[in-house]
């Protein structure tokens, strides 16, 4: 009996042990829980801003810098388009299907004299961005003209005078020491231009800026006003007006400069100027006919 009880006993001992274990495990953990509840959630890791794109990298908005006119169709497979040319002379140009002139685009050039010194106001093919490089100007000279470092790779050539005419941007490249900052100033006042309805950009001039005239050439190349078709690595034909073009013509440096085989006929008082495969070039020199229509309203 007394082995008995004491067994009872004893197992009645061991369960209050635990019971009263239990109980001590309780009382401390409820108050834990509680405390972790009622504190306030714990705030996520802050997300990492999404940088943005390097300005250098991102796509450069630059519209083609050239005219495209649309062409009709004319006998045996040849195509024709209305020019005007930069000192407003209008002209119809026909040619073989085949060169594509319309499809090329033309883009205008012109010389120009300012105290004696002469520079050339060129369209770049690629647009602004070939002077820009999505950088910003060093200085505003007009609301429409900007001044841009000197490109690199380019030679003698300094820094750049950018105009900006409606939808054309037109570059004048300073050379040597440079102008001044009032011949710049007399340039930047000194050129205008306006558009055609057809889309053609006429320039003219005043105060000490002096545009080249048509047949004017300087240093042996022809530096009138121009019209050019193509660039880049294609095939170029040059349009060059030039009164009494059999005795005065000149190659311009944008055909004779490339150091590619460029050949050249006068059509009239319009100089026919080609650099590309010879194909092309006989074809440009045996079908490409102008004809002069004088100087129209705008």
């Amino acid at each position: 009996m007394v082995d008995q009880f004491d067994v009872i006993e004893a197992g009645q001992s061991g369960r209050r042990r635990w019971i009263g274990l239990i109980v001590v495990v309780a009382v401390l953990v409820v108050p834990v829980i509680g405390l972790i509840a009622s504190r306030d959630p714990e705030p996520l890791p802050p997300t990492r801003p999404i940088p943005e794109p390097i300005r250098s990298l991102t796509r450069l908005d630059s519209p083609p810098n050239i005219l495209q006119v649309p062409s009709r169709a004319a006998k045996g497979g040849d195509e024709v388009i209305e020019v005007v040319f930069p000192h407003g002379l209008r002209a119809e140009v026909r040619y073989p299907a085949e060169l594509d002139l319309a499809g090329m685009g033309s883009r205008p050039f012109q010389g120009g004299w300012i105290d004696g010194d002469y520079r050339q106001f060129v369209a770049p093919y690629g647009g602004e961005v070939e002077i820009t490089r999505g950088g910003q100007p060093i200085r505003n000279y007009a609301s429409h003209v900007t001044l841009w470092p000197r490109q690199a790779g380019s030679g003698s050539y300094g820094q750049v005078l950018l105009f900006a005419f409606e939808k054309w941007r037109l570059a004048m490249y300073d050379r040597g020491q440079g102008l001044t900052f009032d011949q710049r100033i007399a340039v930047a006042r000194g050129l205008k231009g306006t558009v055609t309805k057809d889309g053609y950009l006429v320039l003219s001039a005043g105060g000490k800026l002096r545009l080249t005239e048509p047949g004017e050439s300087a240093d042996g190349e022809a530096v009138g006003p121009q019209l050019w078709f193509g660039g880049g690595a294609r095939e170029m034909i040059a349009l060059v007006p030039t009164p009494g073009c059999a005795k005065k013509a000149r190659m311009p440096f944008v055909i004779d400069g490339r150091g590619l085989p460029a050949e050249s006929v006068c059509r009239g008082d319009v100089l026919v100027a080609v650099t590309g495969p010879g194909w092309y070039r006989e074809m440009a020199i045996e079908g490409i006919r102008v004809t002069v229509k004088g100087r129209g309203s705008q």
